[in-house]
């Protein structure tokens, strides 16, 4: 397993976390919780020591059962934990934006509660707020770390403007975006950010809530409030460009390194950045047996751009992640 430092401040993160979205069971069909834990414990045994929750994921659910499988496990010293914050929801779960001090702050005591810790290795803001100043959010941060209560600070979804305004106030030791073989916006912003400033990306949706696992097929239907069901690239006849894409993938994939285009989609986003690290959405153990063969190759710059010509000519119509973006408040 492939290891780096969050920034040089004393966490260090194998460069693929266990990201449990999923594991929340919100907008993923529901959730088992013995099988969760099950998979949180046995990913040190793929080396996997970054796991990376949210409290809306699941609406504490997620946070809860990591904290529940890292205490039974006896995990603490042996993972990084990384959540986020400034989301609230109500009693019907409509999420909306709340970058403010005293959210944060509340937030924060929530998740160390829920998690079972004296610390977190990593706090995220999950989305920026555009109705509160960025100081106020950066701030909040910064007084979270000088408490001991979190040993880094991150931000997700955040421009490169929005980076160097809460630059000002706090550092930044990693950013979160959206990034995978299917959406590579942040190559024309994010990513040159953290390449000119050293911070840490990681890579949030790297299989592309599955599109990139080599097991989806045009018939596939998804339960209950599934995001998928709202996502476009699952709806035809976009469905079917990536579809096409991944079939030519996979091949490439095993005529060149006797890999699948799983192997092949996480080894992409490791190789674009030398600072990235993918999260890998897994629900069972079994789903994490194939982070071994992530390692031991990679792709040069001729491979990567093969890649991007195969995906580029049989997606003729992207469209990004927006989807997910959660609405600010209204005030």
């Amino acid at each position: 397993m492939e290891t780096l430092d969050l920034n040089g401040n004393g966490v260090v993160a194998s460069r693929i976390g266990l990201g449990t979205w999923a594991i929340g069971g919100w907008m993923w069909g529901g959730t088992d919780e013995a099988e969760s834990i099950r998979t949180i414990q046995s990913a040190p045994d793929h080396g996997i020591t970054l796991i990376d929750t949210a409290p809306v994921y699941g609406f504490g659910r997620s946070e809860e059962i990591v904290g529940k499988a890292v205490k039974q496990g006896g995990l603490r010293d042996k993972v990084a934990l990384a959540t986020k914050c400034a989301l609230e929801w109500d009693a019907k779960e409509r999420v909306a934006r709340n970058a403010t001090k005293n959210r944060i702050l509340k937030e924060a005591d929530d998740s160390l509660r829920r998690l079972g810790t004296d610390y977190i290795d990593l706090l995220q803001i999950h989305w920026p707020d555009p109705n509160v100043d960025m100081y106020e959010t950066a701030s909040a941060m910064a007084t979270l770390r000088e408490q001991g209560k979190i040993r880094a600070v991150g931000v997700s979804n955040f421009t490169p403007a929005q980076l160097d305004a809460f630059s000002e106030v706090a550092t930044i030791d990693v950013v979160q975006n959206p990034y995978n073989l299917f959406e590579r916006q942040i190559d024309e912003d994010v990513l040159p950010w953290a390449q000119a400033h050293d911070t840490r990306l990681l890579a949030y949706g790297a299989l592309c809530r599955g599109l990139l696992s080599g097991r989806m097929h045009a018939g596939r239907e998804f339960p209950g409030d599934d995001l998928r069901n709202n996502d476009p690239k699952f709806q035809q006849p976009r469905f079917d460009q990536y579809l096409a894409a991944v079939n030519e993938l996979e091949q490439f994939a095993q005529d060149n390194y006797g890999k699948h285009v799983l192997d092949l989609a996480i080894r992409w986003v490791l190789d674009q950045y030398p600072h990235s690290v993918a999260l890998w959405g897994a629900r069972t153990p079994e789903q994490l047996e194939a982070v071994d063969n992530v390692w031991g190759w990679h792709l040069d710059e001729a491979a990567r751009n093969q890649i991007k010509e195969i995906v580029d000519r049989h997606v003729v119509d992207p469209v990004g992640p927006e989807f997910m973006a959660p609405p600010a408040r209204d005030v």
